[in-house]
């Protein structure tokens, strides 16, 4: 049998809380004007778990939701990729978990900790797995970011949500579909400006940490604003060159829905107009690497995604790490 010459996207799914939380019981909470969060960052309203609500429960209800839209068995998939900077535990991955919650029997799995950008880095590795071994694959990115919000910090507090989405990609044999261009990035001397400090192997747990240790911080907004317009304009440019494509050619952005002033100004420089932007961060906010297949799954289940669509697909996040991709439908 023959190698496929590319993959498709087969079917899309996604998985939120039930749990809604609008933007006045966060300002009153951090003594903010009403009206404060939407000026500054598009978001009315977004999920957040319930106590007892994991993230692998939310990534294999979005796995399973993606395989049922796709017509393949899960006895089919032989990859789990599942990119989330917030796992059950540090230790066992959580993949393994996603998997038999998912009734994926037959599939290897392995976390992928791509904060932001980890969606784009896993479709990226799974095209080329499909490509290689003729299997489909399924990519699922989730986040229970409201564990590790710091509720004293406004820059972190006002943004973040739990939400997980899903692609199955499957072999396919048109050369003119699929991923057609990619570019990927990292900037580690913006290494800090998005952390949790304590946890890791250079600032391990010890006895007497703060809680705000564990939480995740955001040093410096304006800098992690600049430069993730900068990334994901620079690589969202560079997919479309090395795909071949112009500006005009794309009739999808779908970028991370970090806030609505990053990525109109991502569009803006890159000449797509913005009413060819997917969003989804008004009523779900920011769940980092989840937010472009939650938007994929929530334009396919309205219609909106076409065939032979055009998509550029961009994303910036901690490490600084991101990426972009240029995909037809």
């Amino acid at each position: 049998m023959s190698a496929p010459r590319t993959s498709r996207m087969a079917g899309f799914g996604h998985a939120v809380p039930d749990r809604i939380v609008p933007n006045g019981d966060i300002e009153r909470m951090l003594g903010l004007e009403a009206g404060w969060i939407e000026r500054r960052t598009g978001i009315r309203t977004r999920r957040w778990a319930e106590p007892g609500e994991t993230l692998s429960d939310l990534a294999a209800a979005a796995a399973r939701d993606a395989l049922r839209r796709s017509g393949l068995a899960a006895d089919d998939i032989g990859l789990l990729l599942l990119a989330t900077s917030t796992p059950d535990h540090l230790l066992p991955p959580s993949a393994p978990l996603v998997a038999l919650k998912a009734g994926l029997k037959r599939a290897g799995g392995l976390d992928l900790a791509g904060a932001c950008g980890g969606f784009v880095y896993a479709l990226t590795l799974a095209d080329s797995f499909v490509r290689i071994q003729g299997r489909p694959v399924l990519v699922v990115a989730g986040n229970l970011l409201s564990r590790r919000i710091n509720p004293k910090e406004r820059a972190s507090a006002v943004l973040f949500a739990d939400a997980a989405g899903a692609v199955v990609l499957s072999p396919d044999g048109d050369e003119g579909r699929g991923l057609l261009g990619a570019d990927l990035q990292t900037d580690g001397s913006a290494y800090d400006l998005i952390s949790v400090p304590h946890g890791g192997s250079a600032r391990p747990f010890e006895p007497g940490l703060e809680a705000e240790a564990v939480l995740m911080t955001m040093r410096d907004g304006r800098a992690v604003y600049e430069k993730a317009v900068r990334m994901m304009v620079e690589t969202g440019r560079n997919a479309m060159a090395a795909a071949g494509f112009s500006p005009s050619a794309i009739t999808r952005f779908i970028p991370h829905q970090a806030n609505s002033r990053i990525f109109d100004s991502v569009a803006d420089h890159l000449g797509i107009d913005r009413q060819r932007t997917e969003r989804s961060v008004a009523e779900y906010g920011n769940s980092s690497a989840a937010t472009i297949p939650l938007t994929l799954s929530l334009a396919d289940s309205d219609s909106r995604l076409k065939p032979d669509d055009t998509l550029l697909m961009t994303a910036a996040g901690a490490g600084m790490t991101g990426g972009a991709l240029v995909w037809r439908l």
